[in-house]
């Protein structure tokens, strides 16, 4: 029987590849999308996933088509850079009510019927900003490291149910998501032009950063596996990172984070 997986954020970047290697794999994929768009093979539903009402009425969309949902892949997410001296809290909130809170939404409406149906596989994307916090990219790291929070306490909450989550990290990605941050670089004159430089170290690395293929062939490869761990990271270099994380005492950590995004 064809796994039915969801997508959200599927329709580009790593959420697009992710949902084209579980159509390779023979899984029955629906994509979650603010905008119209079509992928060969694939379902495709218009959600905002910040909005519970429409999240409840798309997720009950899938199960009155296919009766159940195996996957569940949260790739919706966008990025903001700035100072937070001068980022508009208004802007911070968003930040983490599609990163974080459009997730909850997400999970909240297929736990249930993952619970009932005896098994399920929850997919979260973080990424390698969340254990090593960016400066002038704050709020996007704080959104990141509270899915791994929370990826890691709602794995103990739902494993009785043969319900499995994970958290997968990337690195950079040459994708869109540059394209597409919201940026700003108020106060990069009292900041000394540490703002504009620390935004154009960020966009160099991405844009020669691991092809969106690659990261979308790996997420689907974590969520077809049996069983999983709580977190994954994408790429030998990026687990080298993640691996200095943990060996290095954070003040140390910190200051050579400091020197590469915040001089």
């Amino acid at each position: 029987m064809a796994k039915v997986a969801i997508v959200t954020g599927g329709s580009s970047g790593i959420g697009l590849c992710a949902a084209q290697s579980l159509l390779a794999q023979g899984c029955k994929v629906y994509i979650f999308s603010r905008r119209p768009f079509t992928l060969k093979g694939a379902a495709h539903i218009c959600v905002d996933v910040t909005d519970e009402t429409q999240v409840k009425e798309a997720v009950a969309q899938v199960l009155g088509h296919e009766k159940r949902i195996d996957l569940l892949v949260n790739c919706a997410g966008f990025g903001i850079s700035g100072a937070v001296e001068f980022t508009e809290l208004a802007d911070a909130k968003r930040q983490m009510d599609v990163n974080f809170f459009g997730m909850v939404n997400m999970n909240k409406a297929v736990l249930g019927p993952m619970r009932a149906q005896g098994s399920g596989r929850i997919v979260n994307i973080s990424s390698v900003a969340a254990p090593v916090a960016i400066p002038f990219q704050t709020y996007y790291s704080a959104s990141k490291a509270a899915i791994n929070a929370y990826t890691c306490a709602l794995a103990n909450e739902v494993r009785p149910y043969g319900i499995t989550v994970c958290a997968i990290q990337p690195g950079d990605i040459a994708t869109g998501f540059t394209a597409a941050r919201k940026k700003s670089e108020l106060g990069d004159e009292e900041y000394g032009g540490r703002i504009s430089r620390s935004v154009a170290v960020m966009e160099h690395d991405e844009q020669n950063g691991m092809k969106p293929e690659v990261a979308g062939a790996y997420i689907a490869k974590i969520a077809l596996k049996k069983r999983v761990k709580p977190l994954y990271t994408i790429g030998f270099s990026y687990k080298c990172v993640c691996f200095l994380v943990k060996i290095l005492p954070c003040g140390i950590l910190n200051r050579l984070v400091g020197m590469i995004y915040a001089k």
